[in-house]
């Protein structure tokens, strides 16, 4: 008690009033209601933004366990000196490893079934250092590709609709043909079926096609140049910084061409990051609703304390005074609201991937199901940083919220509230 004495006389009557039983048992209704507004739409945003992050999150892993966070091409997309430059940027700092590849279009086909394929001629111990296909083999290995074998590695969709297994021999047809004295044919070689792969990502599960760089080379008249390079680093988010200074560098020595994966997939990418801002927009609106419920409270309240604000006034109280009484009442409520909120959403953003398969179990149902979704569990990501602006958010709300009703009982006449009292 002799704490609570001890606080400004505006904080102890504000915790007071919020902590007093009420005559009027509606105006504890709807502070109640306000309060679990409040938590319900915190808990709402910090679910939902965790869950976009993670969905985020693992798309971004499964592009780039595919693509490149830095690739280098030169002029008609050849490179001729790929060793050269390989050198150079190995020495760059946060590069990890490059790869050179040889990228092009082509024809598959077996029995009656035709597809078309992006076709990647590599070398099976570089890319496994620059991309994560080989974790993701669902038959085979990458490096069972040799040179002169002519062996392929397919996506597993590519495969299905194809109809191929391991061991089957596919034709793929080259569209740069060669000229004869009938015309110009297409140069066609015969490949066998070494592995499959699902990275999970349906762009590349149905449209790509492994092959070794050498017999790339020589199906696509290419010598001894490769498209380009890709390269991994060790923080993908420095790939612009990256990019923009080995552009600088490499300028001295010709023309390359420099990109990264946030160009490569910006769409994407962008389309993604306004979903979660869209998203975040619309459940703030229910906080916002939820925060505003405080001004009936508290005009309400304002109504029922009409007696005690006069008095007060008549003790020697200011406005001012008046007006922190209940901004403390007002906030209070938002407080508890928010806290309880932000506990409740932490707690199922780091449980999510137990607490929605309890869900699924418990109804019979699956929210994403296999069969329809790559992605079939709901991922999870939760970020401090989203959660401390949640917080911030909410509970400046909340005080907007008490501005009217409190500026209301400072202006109030002591003379007239205790008229019919």
């Amino acid at each position: 008690m002799s704490f609570l004495n001890s606080l400004p006389y505006e904080l102890f009557v504000g915790l007071r009033y919020t902590r007093a039983k009420r005559r009027n048992h509606f105006i504890s209704f709807i502070s109640m209601t306000s309060m679990v507004g409040i938590a319900l739409g915190v808990a709402a945003l910090i679910v939902v933004l965790s869950v976009m992050n993670g969905f985020q999150q693992e798309l971004r892993t499964r592009i780039l366990g595919v693509a490149s966070h830095l690739q280098i091409t030169g002029p008609d997309n050849q490179l001729s000196d790929w060793q050269f430059i390989a050198a150079r940027v190995k020495d760059q700092p946060h590069v990890q490893a490059a790869a050179p590849y040889i990228m092009a279009q082509g024809m598959l086909s077996y029995g009656q079934a035709v597809q078309g394929a992006i076709v990647r001629g590599v070398l099976p111990a570089e890319e496994d250092r620059v991309a994560e296909i080989g974790a993701h083999m669902r038959a085979g290995q990458l490096s069972d590709l040799r040179a002169g074998e002519f062996g392929i590695v397919l996506g597993a969709e590519l495969a299905q609709s194809l109809g191929v297994l391991i061991g089957d021999k596919v034709v793929l047809l080259a569209p740069q043909g060669q000229f004869t004295p009938t015309g110009i044919v297409p140069r066609i070689k015969q490949f066998r079926v070494l592995g499959l792969f699902q990275i999970g990502m349906y762009e590349y599960d149905a449209g790509l096609a492994l092959i070794h760089m050498e017999d790339a080379a020589v199906l696509y008249r290419m010598a001894d140049k490769v498209s380009g390079l890709r390269l991994k680093l060790d923080d993908l988010f420095r790939a612009p910084l990256l990019s923009a200074r080995l552009t600088d560098q490499l300028s001295d020595f010709g023309r390359y061409y420099v990109s990264d994966w946030t160009q490569q997939h910006a769409n994407f990418f962008r389309a993604v990051q306004m979903e979660k801002r869209v998203m975040f927009i619309i459940l703030t609106l229910i906080v916002a609703v939820a925060a505003f419920n405080i001004v009936s409270t508290l005009v309400m309240a304002v109504t029922d304390k009409r007696a005690d604000i006069a008095i007060m006034r008549t003790f020697g109280a200011s406005p001012r005074s008046i007006m922190q009484i209940f901004i403390v009442q007002g906030a209070l409520i938002g407080m508890i609201g928010t806290v309880i909120g932000a506990l409740a959403g932490i707690v199922v953003a780091l449980n999510i991937d137990v607490i929605v398969p309890a869900i699924e179990r418990m109804f019979n149902i699956q929210f994403l199901a296999k069969d329809v979704y790559y992605i079939s569990d709901l991922p999870s990501q939760l970020l401090w940083s989203d959660v401390g602006m949640i917080v911030m958010l909410s509970f400046a709300l909340s005080l907007l919220a008490t501005l009217y009703p409190s500026r209301k009982a400072a202006k109030m006449n002591p003379a007239e509230a205790l008229r019919y009292e």
